[in-house]
């Protein structure tokens, strides 16, 4: 099992790592904007959130397309359109499973989360 920090101010505050690669699977804690100055608009937010993702998944050895599960949860609902074509883009031909979940962030400047679960079965951790 291989753990990967980003160094994200929550990881040390509740105990918990950016991601965990076991047996080809790549889990993807949940992932806000990183920093204390972020930018009040969700398109800004979930681009900020998905790069520090895809910092994750390579160090995993892994990318976007691996991606098999994605969960993302905002506290308004009628702002998660706006992110669509940027998470179309994404994710391009090969689009995971996903869930939308509209609830209260640990922080109200936040105006997404997003968790990843990718899989890639030639994954090998030393």
């Amino acid at each position: 099992m291989k753990r990967i920090r980003s160094g994200g101010i929550f990881e040390e505050k509740v105990g918990y790592c950016r991601a965990v690669v076991a047996d080809g699977w790549v889990h993807v804690a949940g992932t806000v904007a990183p920093g204390t100055d972020i930018s009040t608009d969700i398109v800004d937010q979930c681009r900020a959130a998905l790069a520090v993702i895809e910092d994750a998944l390579s160090k995993a050895g892994a990318s976007f397309a691996d991606a098999v599960r994605v969960n993302y949860v905002v506290p308004n609902p009628a702002e998660f359109e706006a992110c669509w074509p940027l998470l179309a883009e994404t994710f391009g031909a090969n689009p995971p499973a996903a869930m939308m979940i509209s609830c209260a962030l640990v922080d109200p400047k936040y105006k997404i989360e997003i968790e990843l679960t990718a899989y890639r079965a030639a994954l090998k951790v030393d």
